[in-house]
């Protein structure tokens, strides 16, 4: 695993001109992983293809391995905006219409940057900023364990916590599924309600 300070930015953007540069890095790096893949995401690729000198790269990021951390922060942050957004709409709804908004949604994330998801799900044991991935899943299942508690007498689980657990890591392990070998499927409302019916039959009592 890579050392904090190789991970850590060098120095903060403050003018526009800055963050212009670090947008022409990081996109210029995700297209390199998307096109080529991580091994060829070397620092001068990266600059060669963003327009800028390594050493300007190097004011910023002290590593291709930096470059690759705040690509992945910035895509987890993407994602979990985008979940919270979705996620305020169900607070107050019933079960059987929170479950369909959630798995939307869950499908809606993933097609954040589509192509780059699937690099980095494909390259995870080996990628700098894996445990930002970490993190996305457990402020899931906060989320999901908020809700369910909201629900308790209406479920057939009574352990909340494993409940969260299992329901936010099998749709997640479906989705995660269908971006790489089946992205065509993202698009296909029936597979989401489908993955709807299985979770609704996991926590409530239907007969």
């Amino acid at each position: 695993m890579a050392t904090p300070d190789v991970l850590t930015p060098r120095k903060k953007p403050r003018q526009a001109r800055s963050h212009a540069t670090i947008e022409a890095i990081l996109q210029a790096a995700a297209h390199i992983l998307v096109q080529d893949g991580i091994d060829a995401a070397s620092t001068n690729r990266i600059a060669e293809k963003a327009g800028v000198s390594v050493g300007s790269l190097y004011q910023y990021f002290p590593s291709k391995e930096a470059v690759i951390f705040a690509l992945v922060e910035r895509h987890v942050q993407r994602m979990q905006k985008q979940l919270e957004e979705h996620l305020e709409a169900f607070v107050a709804a019933s079960v059987e219409e929170a479950v369909p908004v959630y798995v939307k949604a869950m499908f809606d994330v993933h097609r954040v940057e589509p192509k780059l998801h699937r690099i980095f799900q494909e390259q995870l044991p080996r990628l700098a900023g894996r445990e930002e991935f970490q993190r996305w899943s457990e402020t899931s299942e906060g989320l999901v364990r908020a809700y369910l508690e909201g629900h308790r007498d209406r479920l057939r689980p009574t352990d909340l916590d494993m409940a969260a657990f299992l329901l936010v890591h099998s749709v997640e392990a479906v989705v995660h599924a269908v971006a790489i070998l089946k992205p065509r499927y993202l698009e296909k409302t029936a597979l989401a309600e489908e993955v709807s019916q299985l979770v609704l039959r996991y926590l409530l009592d239907l007969r």
